[in-house]
């Protein structure tokens, strides 16, 4: 097959072919980033955490194995936890976790919304 670049002269549309190769390797070097709605789940908790005063700032990095939305309680101390997204994890432990300050790992699974159930406050049974 050849390519065709210059316009559709003949009636045809034109193609481009891109060896799968070239499209794969193209694909693995992007930064992993989280997903609209994986964000919109981290955001909705972090809006929370911010109205009961318990975060103050947060920092979100795109690195090429893994994607990690740090908490801070103040931007000039390091991060609270890290909310992890590591996509070569997915098939083992999860893609997902979360881990404290000191690198211990609170949570870990394979979707999103029951590992940041680690920061859901649970009720207490209160005898009066």
């Amino acid at each position: 097959m050849t390519d065709r670049g210059g316009g559709a002269e003949d009636g045809q549309e034109s193609a481009i072919l891109i060896p799968l190769h070239e499209a794969r390797r193209e694909r693995q070097e992007l930064p992993v980033s989280f997903e609209r709605r994986e964000l919109e789940q981290i955001l909705r908790l972090y809006g929370r955490m911010v109205a009961a005063n318990e975060w103050r700032d947060y920092a979100i990095d795109r690195l090429p194995d893994r994607a990690v939305f740090s908490v801070f309680r103040r931007a000039s101390e390091t991060p609270l936890f890290q909310i992890i997204k590591n996509p070569k994890l997915a098939r083992k432990q999860g893609a997902f976790s979360v881990v404290a300050a000191g690198g211990l790992i609170l949570k870990r699974g394979h979707e999103l919304a029951r590992v940041l159930g680690v920061f859901d406050k649970t009720l207490k049974l209160v005898e009066a």
